[in-house]
């Protein structure tokens, strides 16, 4: 654990090593996480959804449809990596996305919207060969990620923003 409150988890860092044991672990985070949500956020009523885990943070609402709108590119980017050769993915300014209209709505919608998506993109991992865990996007500011490292980073972004609502209803 961090004793930075933006990093709970610590910072991402990109794995030294894939094996197919850490990748089951890497997509058995995903597998769990619209689960894990739930169960934070249902019994919430209106005013823990706007508590935030530190004061220039966002609030649980905001993380809950920022994990939405993260994890579809991260799926978008995921499919690129197989359809294509290296490509080039498209980043997108998170602060910007978390100020749109759409943050006020009810969070419910980004729960079930994370429900499909990860049954999606959980199904499609488990069923790749090997060998396409070694195809790449290109990250305009991390460079060249191969797949296994996109899916470590969106397993640690995953239990990164999930300690940040544990952290915000904590407070």
């Amino acid at each position: 654990m961090s004793a930075d409150p933006r990093y709970p988890v610590g910072r991402f860092e990109r794995p030294k090593t894939c094996t197919v044991a850490e990748r089951a672990d890497r997509i058995a985070t995903l597998a769990a996480l619209p689960g894990e949500l739930r169960a934070l956020i249902e019994p919430l009523d209106a005013a823990a959804l706007e508590r935030r885990y530190r004061p220039e943070g966002w609030t649980v609402r905001q993380l809950v449809h920022h994990l939405a709108d993260s994890h579809l590119n991260a799926y978008i980017r995921t499919k690129f990596c197989l359809a294509e050769d290296t490509p080039t993915v498209k980043t997108y300014d998170e602060a910007v996305w978390a100020k749109m209209p759409d943050y006020n709505a009810p969070v419910d919608i980004s729960l079930v919207l994370l429900d499909g998506l990860h049954q999606r993109w959980v199904a499609l991992l488990r069923a790749l060969p090997e060998a396409s865990f070694q195809r790449a996007v290109r990250h305009p500011e991390w460079g060249l990620m191969p797949l296994d490292h996109l899916l470590a980073q969106y397993a640690w972004h995953s239990r990164h923003h999930t300690a940040h609502i544990r952290a915000a209803l904590a407070s």
